[in-house]
């Protein structure tokens, strides 16, 4: 008898660390956990879809994002401060230059980068310094399931893209919105190197550094603080749209946005987020290559 409480004591230290927490207790399903969960089933969130999953054990191996906040103010900052401090300085610049002679605009596209380099620097930096980097922190590194996915998604978001545009551009008077290469200047000749380097920050450089910002580290605060996944969408669709400086474009940002953070949050990395924003923006920075050139 002494044997059989003393076996069945054990047994029961051994489960109280792996079985599911107590009735009532309300458990996060979407937290960044401070330790990797012991078991799949152990605790499983039954109101969780199986393709959430997958995102919910990558939350709980990486670490805390407390600093996310940080990480996100100090890339949206940095590149609301260097735009503005651009634009005052090519607005002295160009002040009265002759229309027989405009300047090149190559190098001026350059400068434009330069800002945008900021969102992603930002959420980099501070991860390397407070997190374990980029890789560890946010998925940076897309895996064959963030190619699937990424592409996936991506290819949907051009439907509602689509589709708002052609009602935007039926209900406007002036031509609505023409997407994203809508009041990009005509390059002249001898100007092609500056227009495919310009379409390749379109379509790889401007999805890195934004995924950095928005569904990195904003997301990844959002997620530290045990806020619901649907809502993480949603705030994070929002800034997504803001961040563009678009109004007119607005609720289609908004829409495509949606279907770029679908696939952040199935896979729980920005990875994946990243092929599928690329994706997107492949489209219109064909148009404009080849339009432009």
């Amino acid at each position: 008898m002494e044997d059989q409480r003393q076996d069945s004591g054990g047994t029961d230290d051994h489960s109280s660390e792996a079985a599911t927490p107590p009735m009532g207790v309300p458990q996060p399903s979407w937290a960044a956990y401070g330790m990797p969960m012991r078991g799949v089933q152990d605790g499983r969130d039954v109101k969780l879809h199986t393709r959430f999953w997958e995102a919910e054990q990558v939350a709980a191996a990486r670490g805390s994002l407390h600093w996310g906040f940080l990480a996100f103010f100090i890339g949206f900052g940095g590149f609301y401060l260097l735009s503005l401090l651009i634009s005052v300085l090519m607005a002295g610049q160009l002040r009265g230059f002759d229309p027989a002679d405009p300047p090149k605009l190559g190098p001026l596209l350059l400068l434009a980068f330069v800002p945008n380099l900021l969102l992603g620097l930002g959420p980099a930096v501070v991860s390397w310094m407070r997190g374990r980097g980029p890789v560890s922190d946010f998925g940076f590194k897309p895996t064959m399931r963030d190619v699937r996915v990424g592409v996936l998604c991506g290819l949907a978001a051009l439907v509602p893209a689509w589709i708002i545009g052609l009602i935007l551009v039926r209900n406007s008077g002036d031509g609505g919105p023409e997407g994203p290469i809508a009041g990009l200047p005509v390059f002249s000749e001898g100007q092609t190197i500056w227009l495919a380097i310009f379409v390749l920050f379109i379509a790889v450089g401007a999805p890195i550094t934004e995924e950095l910002l928005v569904r990195g580290a904003l997301w990844g605060a959002l997620e530290h603080y045990r806020v619901p996944r649907y809502a993480i969408l949603v705030l994070t669709t929002m800034m997504f749209a803001f961040i563009h400086q678009e109004p007119d474009r607005m609720p289609l940002l908004f829409a495509a946005g949606l279907l770029l953070g679908t696939a952040r949050m199935i896979t729980g990395r920005i990875g994946a987020s990243i092929v599928a924003h690329a994706v997107y923006n492949l489209l219109p920075a064909t148009v404009l290559f080849f339009a432009a050139g």
